[in-house]
């Protein structure tokens, strides 16, 4: 779903594991980390979005985790001109995003980054909680930034 102001719809998911470590995944066949998100569909919630992205992405299901936290406000980036497909309409310029912090209650073992016949990752790790900002891509930053800040007091 992509609202009136051309921004796409999506949920953020900050995955916390053992030792307060984050999930964080190498995009397939890229050089590229981030946190797992997606597009929230037409006529789903912002709940539904989250539990279908973490099982798509990640192989987790909601008993795997327990909601810690949700953003207050949606958090917004712009694409850069670069990756904007004005072929495809309504354009997307850009993502508005509500941020969910998880925490993992099941065993790491659980994860699987192939439940999907195109999965998004191919890899993933355990990083420390403000490594995510050294390597996302800079068009990200601003966004991660603000999710962290906002998280991290429940830590």
């Amino acid at each position: 779903m992509i609202d009136s102001n051309g921004f796409r719809l999506n949920v953020g998911i900050i995955l916390v594991g053992p030792h307060n470590r984050l999930f964080f995944a190498r995009r397939a066949g890229q050089d590229a980390w981030q946190f797992p998100q997606g597009g929230i569909h037409k006529n789903e919630t912002i709940k539904q979005a989250l539990f279908r992205e973490l099982y798509e992405e990640v192989g987790l299901s909601p008993d795997d985790v327990e909601i810690v936290a949700c953003t207050r406000r949606w958090l917004k980036y712009r694409l850069p001109a670069k990756f904007i497909r004005r072929e495809i309409q309504p354009v997307c310029i850009g993502q508005k995003q509500k941020w969910f912090m998880l925490r993992l209650l099941a065993d790491e073992n659980n994860v699987q980054l192939d439940c999907t016949d195109a999965p998004e990752f191919d890899k993933w790790r355990w990083v420390s909680y403000w490594d995510p900002l050294k390597e996302v891509i800079d068009f990200k930053k601003a966004v991660y930034r603000s999710a962290l800040l906002e998280f991290a007091p429940l830590l």
